[in-house]
C-alpha cells in the first residue's frame, strides 16, 4: 500500500464528502479510492468511515486521523514547494469566490495590476454575495466583506482591510430631492436597502451621539450591484472602498459625511485542511497590498 496515496485519498473523501467526488478530484477510479480506504483501515486495524448509514459520517478514529492527515500532507506539500521553488509554481488555475462588490464594482481597481504581475495565473472568479462551501466547491480562496466577526472556525482568515460605511447618492437625485443636513432628514428621502444587511442604519456623530434610521424606500435588493446602479433613485450605504472610484470622479456624492455609519472588514479565507498553494498565497498577498493592510 502506498501510505501517502492512501492518506491523500482519505483526505479527499472527507473534504469532497463522498467516494465519487474524491475519485473525480484525484482523477482515480471509484474502485481505486474504495480499495485505498479499505487497505488504510486494514493496516491500522480501525474503521475510519461509518458505512452503516446513508449519510457520510466519520468515526471518532476517523476524525482524529483526518486531523493528522491534513497536517502531515500540508507539511509535505509545503516542503515540496520550498524545494522546487515558488517561482515555478506561479502559473495555472486559481479558483476564487468574491462578493459582487469586489468582483464587479472594484474589479477595475485591482485586476489589471494582478494580471500584470502574474500573467501565467489563470484566475477563475466566481462573483456572488452568497457564502459558499470552499471545500465542497473546490475554491482556493474566498474574499468576504463582513460587518460582524467571522463565525466559521473551519476556515483560516487573514484580515485585509477595514473600510468605513458611507452614505452616498447621485448628484441627479440630490439635485431633485435636496441634500440632507442631519440624520433626522433621512426619513424624508428614498433610502435604498441591501436585503442582506440590517434594516436600520446606525449613525454616530462626532460627539458619539447615535441615531437609528429605518431604511424604507422604493427599493430593496439582494445584490449590491443593483443598489449601485440604482443610486440615482435614492440614498444607499456602501463601504467607502466600494464607492471610492465613483466618489472620485463625481458620479456619487457623500451624504451626511459628519456621521459615522459603521465599518466592514475585508477578509481572505481558505480551508484549514488545505495547503495554501503559492498561487493562492500570491493572490492573498497581492490583495493585502492592494488594500493597504
Amino acid at each position: 500500500m502506498d501510505q501517502l496515496l492512501a492518506m491523500r485519498v482519505f483526505r479527499a473523501i472527507v473534504e469532497a464528502r463522498g467516494f465519487s467526488a474524491a475519485a473525480e478530484r484525484l482523477d482515480l477510479s471509484h474502485s481505486t479510492v474504495s480499495r485505498q480506504l479499505k487497505q488504510l483501515e486494514a493496516s491500522m486495524g480501525v474503521q475510519l468511515l461509518n458505512r452503516n448509514t446513508r449519510r457520510f459520517a466519520l468515526t471518532d478514529a476517523g476524525e482524529r486521523y483526518h486531523r493528522h492527515c491534513a497536517d502531515i500532507l500540508a507539511r509535505i506539500d509545503a516542503m515540496n514547494v520550498a524545494m522546487t521553488g515558488e517561482g515555478a509554481q506561479l502559473s495555472g488555475p486559481l479558483r476564487v469566490t468574491v462578493p459582487l462588490a469586489i468582483g464587479t464594482l472594484e474589479l477595475q481597481d485591482w485586476l489589471p495590476a494582478f494580471r500584470a504581475r502574474y500573467p501565467e495565473i489563470r484566475l477563475e472568479l466566481s462573483c456572488s454575495d452568497q457564502f459558499v462551501d470552499l471545500v465542497a466547491e473546490r475554491f482556493d480562496v474566498a474574499l468576504r466583506i463582513c460587518s460582524a466577526p467571522l463565525a466559521d472556525s473551519s476556515l483560516m482568515a487573514r484580515r485585509l482591510a477595514r473600510s468605513d460605511t458611507v452614505l452616498v447618492a447621485s448628484p441627479a437625485y440630490l439635485a431633485t430631492a435636496g441634500l440632507p443636513v442631519n440624520a433626522s432628514d433621512l426619513p424624508g428621502h428614498q433610502l435604498l436597502a441591501f436585503a442582506a444587511a440590517p434594516d436600520t442604519w446606525q449613525l454616530t456623530d462626532a460627539n458619539g451621539q447615535t441615531e437609528r434610521v429605518a431604511v424604507r424606500g422604493a427599493l430593496a435588493a439582494d445584490a449590491i450591484t443593483a443598489l449601485y446602479a440604482a443610486a440615482g433613485a435614492g440614498i444607499a450605504a456602501f463601504t467607502e472602498r466600494t464607492a471610492r472610484s465613483e466618489l472620485a470622479r463625481g458620479g456619487l456624492v457623500r451624504v451626511l459625511p459628519q456621521y459615522h455609519a459603521g465599518a466592514s472588514h475585508y477578509y481572505a479565507l481558505y480551508p484549514q485542511t488545505r495547503h495554501l498553494t503559492p498561487r493562492a498565497r500570491a493572490f492573498i498577498d497581492f490583495m493585502a497590498e492592494h488594500y493597504g493592510a
